[in-house]
């Protein structure tokens, strides 16, 4: 698998299911801007200590050139300048993928929308929603300039999944419910110009911050499986850049226009593992079992 020569830009890659797809296209050898609020110089309100920068030289590290640009994805003028600045130094764009979020330290868990601080939703949805399609308005231009193009939109949950489940909270359900949604539409219109649009989520991600939600690294990351049992289903970020290294490598990608996708799902169909030689299949494993109050085990989900 190969993406020599191709151009990704993907926004909203400074850690977690961004940092892991940045850095596989890279190691299928694409050229890949990440782009985020948090440098090293200037940190967002996240205050975590991942940055662009960092999550670029690992894209360089594993065998592609990562170029870090600070872009907030709100603001139209960020975003058109960016994509200039990919059209004059590469005159191409090949694959967007738009996992732009920040929403974490915003939703709060099983409260209707009636005590749920509204300030901080109607930001979620801002983060979910507004940029991903400020980014999608000013960045496809370029892409659809060669048929082949792939766009990627990240969320959490396949549409079958989250069409009959609710996601914590109306703002949050909200959000990962358009996103999928937002994909389907753009795929009527790519589709036009050859190109390929495709919703994707991971499963139970194990991200920096959740890592140090449950107190473990990633060496040790089964200990947490004591206090949270279904944890076992878990897979690294790197596995969901796997998918979308998958997708954009596969020459007959037009299959999956304007489909809802999950990392697990098609493991199955490209062959791909994560780091630890397994294929964890989360969204099938959720409703089977955890939904299902069975006792967790992955014993044929992994």
């Amino acid at each position: 698998m190969t993406l020599q020569g191709k151009v990704a830009l993907v926004a909203g890659g400074t850690r977690g299911a961004g940092r892991g797809i940045t850095i596989e296209l890279g190691a299928a050898g694409a050229t890949v801007y990440v782009t985020g609020r948090s440098t090293r110089g200037q940190p967002s309100e996240y205050a975590r200590p991942e940055t662009i920068e960092e999550t670029a030289e690992l894209v360089t590290a594993n065998g592609g050139r990562g170029i870090a640009v600070r872009v907030d994805h709100l603001i139209a003028d960020d975003v058109r300048g960016l994509v200039g600045r990919i059209r004059a130094e590469q005159g191409r764009l090949d694959i967007l993928v738009n996992d732009i979020w920040g929403g974490e330290q915003l939703f709060e868990w099983n409260k209707p929308v009636w005590e749920h601080n509204l300030e901080n939703g109607l930001r979620m949805m801002r983060l979910a929603i507004d940029t991903h399609l400020i980014t999608a308005h000013h960045a496809l231009p370029l892409m659809i300039e060669r048929p082949g193009g792939l766009l990627v939109e990240i969320t959490d949950g396949t549409a079958e999944y989250n069409a009959g489940h609710y996601r914590l909270s109306p703002f949050y359900d909200l959000a990962k419910v358009a996103v999928n949604r937002m994909a389907w539409a753009h795929a009527k219109d790519l589709a036009k110009h050859g190109s390929t649009s495709v919703s994707l989520t991971p499963g139970w991600m194990r991200s920096e911050m959740m890592l140090e939600l449950y107190g473990v690294a990633e060496e040790n990351w089964r200990d947490a499986t004591a206090k949270v049992p279904h944890f076992v289903i878990s897979e690294t970020p790197r596995f969901v850049g796997r998918a979308v290294a998958a997708l954009a490598a596969d020459p007959d990608r037009e299959r999956w226009n304007g489909q809802s996708l999950s990392s697990g799902g098609l493991a199955q169909v490209y062959g791909f593992t994560d780091l630890d030689g397994s294929q964890p299949d989360a969204w099938r494993y959720v409703p089977e079992v955890q939904d299902a109050g069975k006792p967790a085990d992955a014993t044929g989900y992994r």
